[in-house]
């Protein structure tokens, strides 16, 4: 079990249930970022492979 584990068990755990859309996601790593900027790239990253998990080749660019 990774560290980050914790942290998602807890997301699950208590906003489970709810419904979201990508453009709030997209707001709340927006003001995440704003809040942690030394937590840019790992973010950007994130939402990048996020965003790409259905490109069919499975090609990062």
């Amino acid at each position: 079990m990774y560290f980050t584990d914790r942290g998602i068990e807890e997301l699950a755990q208590r906003r489970g249930d709810e419904e979201v859309t990508f453009e709030w996601l997209a707001d709340q790593l927006r003001l995440f970022v704003d809040l942690n900027p030394d937590f840019e790239v790992p973010v950007e990253r994130l939402a990048t492979w996020l965003a790409r998990l259905d490109d069919e080749d499975g090609e990062e660019d």
